[in-house]
This record gives C-alpha cells, sequence and structure tokens, in this order.
C-alpha cells in the first residue's frame, strides 16, 4: 500500500491500526478508506443509501455523507466541463411531484430550472424559489388569478431554444421523474417546502385526534411541538 496524501511506499503500522506515511508524516485508517471504496462502488452501481446501508452494514448517516461529498465532486468536475463547450439548446423546466400537479396554489411548491444541453450532456440551473410568495397570494386569495397568468407566461415567453420535439433535455426530465424516487430510497414521495410541512403531513397521517399524546425527542426544533 502506498500513502493516499503522498504516494509514498514506506509506511509505519501504529498501534491504533492507523499507518503513518514516512515521507509526509499524515496518518490514515486502511479500515476507513475500504469503507470508503465500498460506499463508492455502490454509488457508482446506482444503489441508493439505503440499499448501501443494507448491503455494508454501515450506519446511514455516513453513507449519505459520502454520497453528498461524492455528488459535489461530480457536480464541480461537470460544472467545469460545461464551461469549456458551447450550449446546443436550453429549455426552461418546472418540476412539481405528481401528487401536487392537481392543485392550483401547488405551483407556489414548484422547483424552476433552465436546462442546457452541451455535448450530449445536461447542465441544471436552479431559478429563484416561488415559495417566499406563497403565504402572501394565499392569504390575499388571489392564487387563482397568479395559477393563469403563470400558465400564459410559460406557453407564450418560456425560454426556450430546442432543436427537435424528442431531445436530450425531454429525455433528461422524463429521467429525473422516475430516479427520483430511487434517489430518496422510497416507493412513493411528495415534495414538501420545510420541515414543517413535512411534520404536519406525517402527524395528519395518521389520523390524530386532539387529545391524542404524541412523544419526542427533547432535543428538536421549537416548531415540532407546535
Amino acid at each position: 500500500m502506498r500513502c493516499i496524501y503522498c504516494n509514498h511506499t514506506k509506511l509505519y503500522t501504529l498501534n491504533t491500526k492507523q499507518l503513518k506515511c514516512a515521507k509526509c508524516k499524515r496518518k490514515f485508517s486502511p479500515k476507513k478508506l475500504s469503507q470508503k471504496q465500498n460506499i463508492i462502488k455502490c454509488f457508482c452501481e446506482n444503489y441508493t443509501i439505503n440499499q448501501a446501508k443494507q448491503k455494508l452494514g454501515i450506519n446511514y448517516i455516513t453513507i449519505q455523507k459520502e454520497y453528498l461529498s461524492i455528488r459535489k465532486y461530480i457536480a464541480s468536475f461537470l460544472e467545469n466541463q460545461y464551461n469549456q463547450n458551447n450550449v446546443i439548446s436550453y429549455d426552461e423546466y418546472i418540476y412539481l411531484p405528481q401528487s401536487k400537479k392537481r392543485v392550483k396554489k401547488n405551483i407556489f411548491d414548484a422547483f424552476n430550472f433552465l436546462t442546457f444541453e452541451y455535448d450530449t450532456k445536461i447542465y441544471n440551473l436552479m431559478m429563484p424559489s416561488l415559495e417566499k410568495y406563497k403565504t402572501q397570494f394565499l392569504k390575499e386569495g388571489v392564487h387563482e388569478v397568479y395559477f393563469k397568468e403563470f400558465s400564459k407566461f410559460m406557453m407564450f415567453n418560456k425560454i426556450a431554444k430546442i432543436q427537435k420535439r424528442d431531445n436530450k433535455i425531454q429525455q433528461f426530465w422524463i429521467f429525473f421523474e422516475n430516479e427520483i424516487k430511487k434517489y430518496l430510497g422510497v416507493k412513493y414521495a411528495i415534495s414538501v417546502v420545510n420541515a414543517s410541512a413535512a411534520i404536519s403531513l406525517a402527524l395528519s397521517s395518521i389520523d390524530l385526534k386532539r387529545g391524542d399524546k404524541v412523544l419526542m425527542s427533547v432535543s428538536t426544533f421549537p416548531n415540532a411541538p407546535e
């Protein structure tokens, strides 16, 4: 084995079972290194976090952190690739989970993307969220009007440059819609705007009645007991 930092061949085994490099004097754990390699392998083989957890016997948080780290490296690499290529086509896309598409006021929970195709690859820019307008618009009862105007805007003013109907951007978003549930490790998924909404939805799903007791951790956010 070589040093993972400087590639030197001379290593010392410490009492802690770590290895120390004779050249750069840095330490590393072969066990942790092997664990990280196994997690990377699971990531490359399209295992979800839950599937990797079951396969490797490692806790969920550890795998989640490694997956997020890998995704950041990939995002950084692709950012550089995008900057070095010419854009072939682009389109504006509004993503809203299937379960929320029939309710007009849920338009404020949508995610707006500008999607670019370059060199057979896809690059996404997330636009500012509409969520900050939700409370005001619903309170004033103008969400119906906003929904109609927004629909008109997307029909006549949407940013797009598409060479053909069946394109890479369209294929990407079909793939995304299908794969987001696999990424989350669940069969069904409902998107919510924040943790408070998630707690409210979870509690409503178990049919709580007035006076029922709910047990929770003493270390939590103030909005949880509310």
